[in-house]
């Protein structure tokens, strides 16, 4: 077996983990705002074998057809592939999986190499009145990947880990066609031997796939630029009960509703997606990030809507605030020579000018592009920050920000080995309602805490910017007190989302719907809008095969 799995119990590959060995400043930043020491023994995980893994309900029937059409090597009930399957990887599953509370997983795990396979695997399951849910990468935070917790019939998670590749690419036309299973690594790397790029890296591009993005709806870190996936997708391919849907690579089409966004974010419930035709570009010939700093996130995110209003197209805007800005700090490693010089130099610089270095935000925002376009961009968005109170810093922090953005994931983990409970949540609205909502969401998370009786901490970051509005993509961390550690999670988590809606918020930006955020639908999209939804997926899925519970019940 070829295809590749994430860790049964956390993020990432076996023997990658995050240290605060060399970064000096971590451990008592840690302590001060939540409490935990970080220089304490950790807590790691239990052996697998000391799970209490349930055993398979797959019967002889559904196992000799799945058996028929792919052949013995693809059809694996084993314990570690079953429970690798059952979750994605939110906090929320990583408590579950680690106190072995595992409930409903799949009775069998399938690869399948191709579409054929596919519609023949997803023809068996309807027979057999069994329950297929689709599995990419594994990296969804948001419950879309697991059983529901009372299901009855036999459950079969479908891996699409085998159908990664990048089939052919119309340079004519900037289009290419991709197998949904194609993780973010392998499929950059096949198009950029052709000289290509998708232009689409989410946190989670490591470990997640094309068909997940779609499924979901991600966004990614230059989706200013490149558009989110659902900008990126032109057409798909989709195999439902009794029939492929198919549409069009067509820019621009007036065929009724868009048969193409119903797919978008569907999360395996209109089918399995199978193959997408995507925007392409080509490689850019310069790329840069910098680092800027602004006085407050305020000004920060002034400048932020000013660049969206103005005629700069760069490729990233971020801007963390206060408090993300200097956890960033403390996770910077030993500083030597000319860099610490240079790093004092600055501080001094910034306390002559008035600055409250505890308000300092620090910025990312990234050019990509021929040197011409770079050089014109650069100087468009320096009149812009200059205008904000803002300074560039150079392209120090932007290198460091390049070589690190995969790797957060990997501190939530490190957290939870050493009793700190942490995770994130985001939502987009508009320019207008965007500080409100950003106030009140700090204010709950706190009361929340209070609540606990805990000390914990909300940081926030500007992450895509529109036209109208923007993404807010906050993270929040506390000790966890004794008791059930997901109802202290609930706390937090509830309180956070609830914020976004009374605020004028979406319930996601780009995380989905799956479980988690399942309760907040309504009060998002109107009744009648979840209504909708639950007609268009029984018409598609009368017997309730493809992934039940998922975004509507």
């Amino acid at each position: 077996m070829t295809v590749q799995h994430m860790k049964w119990w956390g993020w990432g590959v076996e023997g990658v983990a995050f240290s605060h060995d060399d970064k000096p400043s971590l451990a008592p930043f840690v302590q001060k705002v939540v409490d935990v020491d970080l220089n304490a023994d950790p807590r790691p995980p239990m052996d697998f074998a000391e799970l209490d893994v349930p055993e398979s309900r797959l019967d002889e029937k559904l196992q000799r057809a799945l058996t028929d059409v792919l052949g013995a090597e693809y059809v694996v009930a084993t314990p570690l592939d079953r429970v690798v399957h059952a979750f994605g990887k939110s906090l929320r599953d990583l408590l579950r999986v680690r106190a072995s509370d595992l409930r409903r997983i799949p009775d069998v795990v399938v690869y399948p190499a191709d579409e054929e396979q596919i519609a023949a695997v997803l023809d068996a399951v309807v027979a057999a009145d069994a329950v297929l849910i689709p599995f990419g990468g594994g990296s969804n935070i948001s419950g879309s990947l697991e059983a529901p917790a009372g299901e009855e019939r036999q459950v079969v998670s479908l891996d699409l880990g085998r159908l990664n590749k990048v089939l052919s690419i119309d340079e004519e036309s900037g289009l290419a066609r991709i197998q949904a299973g194609a993780l973010g690594p392998d499929l950059e790397q096949q198009l950029g031997e052709k000289g290509w790029t998708l232009g689409h890296f989410p946190d989670s591009f490591t470990h997640s796939s094309l068909g997940g993005w779609i499924a979901t709806r991600s966004s990614g870190m230059q989706s200013d630029k490149y558009g989110d996936i659902a900008d990126i997708t032109r057409a798909l391919r989709v195999v439902q009960p009794g029939g492929t849907l198919a549409t069009r690579a067509v820019p621009v089409t007036s065929t009724g509703p868009s048969v193409r966004e119903m797919i978008l974010g569907s999360e395996g419930r209109l089918g399995i997606i199978t193959e997408a035709t995507v925007q392409v570009h080509r490689k850019p010939a310069e790329r840069v990030v910098l680092g800027y700093f602004f006085p407050d996130f305020r000004r920060g995110v002034a400048a932020m809507r000013a660049i969206a209003a103005s005629d700069a197209a760069p490729s990233i805007t971020r801007i963390s605030d206060a408090r993300e800005t200097s956890f960033s700090f403390a996770t910077r490693k030993t500083s030597k020579g000319v860099a610490k010089l240079m790093s004092s130099a600055l501080i001094a610089v910034l306390r002559k000018r008035g600055w409250d270095l505890e308000q300092m935000c620090l910025s990312f925002i990234g050019y990509e592009g021929s040197p011409e376009h770079v050089t014109r961009q650069r100087k468009l968005v320096k009149k812009i920050v200059s205008d904000h109170g803002g300074i560039c810093v150079g392209a120090g922090p932007g290198e460091l920000y390049d070589q690190k953005k995969f790797d957060t994931p990997y501190i939530r983990d490190f957290l939870l080995d050493r009793g700190a409970l942490a995770d994130v949540s985001e939502t987009s609205t508009s320019w207008s309602k965007l500080l409100p909502l950003y106030d009140k969401v700090v204010e709950r998370a706190n009361e929340a805490f209070a609540q606990l009786g805990v000390k914990g901490w909300i940081m926030c970051h500007l992450s895509h910017s529109y036209h109208s509005g923007a993404c807010l993509y906050f993270t929040f961390a506390f000790k966890q007190a004794e008791g059930d550690p997901i109802a202290q999670y609930d706390v937090v988590k509830s309180a956070v989302q609830q914020a976004f809606i009374d605020a004028d918020g979406t319930l996601s930006h780009h995380h989905a719907v799956g479980t988690e955020h399942a309760r907040w639908l309504a009060d998002d999209i109107s009744a009648p809008g979840v209504q909708l939804i639950q007609g268009l997926v029984a018409t598609v899925d009368p017997g309730r095969n493809l992934n039940p519970g998922k975004i509507v019940s």
